[in-house]
C-alpha cells in the first residue's frame, strides 16, 4: 500500500471513529417524516428500534425547532411495539406510571424502573445458573436497587407528602365526625 492510500484508509477510519463518538443525528421534519443524516435516507419507527437494538447512540431533533425529541420518539417505539404483538407492560403497570407523575413518589419510579432493568440485564449477562457471589458492580447495583425500593416505598406509603393527601384517613375523619 502506498502513503496515499494509507491516508486515505487512515482518514476513513479516524472520521468512523468520530462519528462513533457523537450520537447519530436523526431530524425530524413537519410532515413528520424521520431522516438519517448518516445514512442520508428517510426511516421508520422501525429502523430507530434498529438502532436501538444495536446499542448505536442517536438524537432525534425537531428540524424546525431544534428541540431534542430523542424521548418521544422512543415512546412512540414503545406504544407501536405494545400495540404490535404480546405487551410487555400491563393496562394496570401503564396506569400506575402515569398516577406516579406530579406524586410524593415521582422522582424515584424512574430511578427504581431504570436500576430494576439494569439489574435484569446484569443478572441475564452474569447467566441464567448460579449467582457469582453478589460481588463488584453487580452487588452494588443490587444495593442501589434496594435502597431505591426502600424510597420509594417509603414515600408511597407516607400520607400528606408533597401536597398529597391519604384518602383512607379522609374517610376514616369524615366518619368520625357522623
Amino acid at each position: 500500500m502506498n502513503s496515499l492510500e494509507t491516508r486515505s484508509v487512515l482518514k476513513a477510519e479516524l472520521s468512523r471513529s468520530a462519528a462513533a463518538s457523537e450520537p447519530r443525528v436523526i431530524k425530524k421534519y413537519p410532515n413528520r417524516r424521520l431522516y438519517d443524516t448518516v445514512e442520508s435516507r428517510y426511516i421508520t419507527l422501525a429502523d430507530i428500534r434498529r438502532l436501538v437494538m444495536d446499542h448505536i447512540d442517536f438524537v432525534v431533533i425537531d428540524k424546525k425547532t431544534q428541540d431534542d425529541i430523542t424521548r418521544s420518539i422512543l415512546l412512540q417505539v414503545i406504544a407501536e411495539q405494545e400495540h404490535a404483538g404480546a405487551p410487555l407492560m400491563s393496562q394496570h403497570f401503564l396506569s400506575q406510571v402515569i398516577r406516579s407523575y406530579g406524586g410524593a413518589q415521582h422522582r424515584f419510579v424512574g430511578d427504581y424502573l431504570e436500576q430494576s432493568l439494569r439489574l435484569l440485564v446484569s443478572r441475564q449477562h452474569a447467566g441464567d445458573g448460579a449467582s457469582d457471589g453478589e460481588d463488584g458492580a453487580g452487588a452494588q447495583a443490587l444495593e442501589r436497587w434496594r435502597s431505591i425500593q426502600e424510597e420509594l416505598l417509603n414515600a408511597m406509603s407516607a400520607p400528606g407528602r408533597a401536597g398529597e393527601s391519604d384518602p383512607a384517613a379522609e374517610r376514616r375523619t369524615d366518619r368520625s365526625r357522623v
